[in-house]
């Protein structure tokens, strides 16, 4: 196209809106999109108040991890466990098969890892020796990881 500018920005301009619909309306004819499901598990102390949580997304029989989080003084205490257990259980009783994610080596790889997450690669091209690592766990049926509270 010849009669067409670019423009480069460090951030995100309004304008960009546009293009994150236009994929969205592509990909909506492309594959069944509107199928994604949000999934959560969250943890709430005596009082009442949140002290934890696993937040992700299911499509098919994929499930992705993408958000867990303790709050700071529960950590060391396995409620992180708990809440990938509980967070693999709904997955499974979605009809999932595997769960995958995304985290840095400064956050929890070694808990994934313990958990049966296996690196499917690694990223390693961010400053300071900062590596991120894909992981994937299968999913057993039927297994009950059993209540978050």
């Amino acid at each position: 196209m010849p009669n067409v500018t670019l423009s480069s920005h460090d951030d995100w301009p309004d304008a960009a809106a546009v293009v994150d619909q236009g994929l969205d309306t592509s990909n909506d004819l492309a594959a069944p999109l509107h199928e994604v499901r949000r999934l959560a598990c969250l943890a709430w102390d005596a009082s009442g108040q949140l002290v934890g949580g696993a937040l992700g997304r299911r499509w098919g029989r994929a499930c992705e991890l993408q958000v867990l989080w303790v709050r700071q003084q529960d950590r060391r205490a396995g409620l992180g466990r708990r809440l990938v257990g509980a967070f693999e259980q709904l997955a499974r009783d979605r009809g999932c098969r595997s769960v995958y994610l995304e985290t840095f080596n400064f956050q929890a790889p070694g808990l994934y890892q313990a958990l049966g997450y296996a690196t499917q690669y690694l990223r390693d091209d961010f400053p300071d020796g900062i590596v991120k690592h894909h992981m994937l766990k299968r999913l057993v049926p039927g297994r009950d990881a059993g209540p978050v509270a």
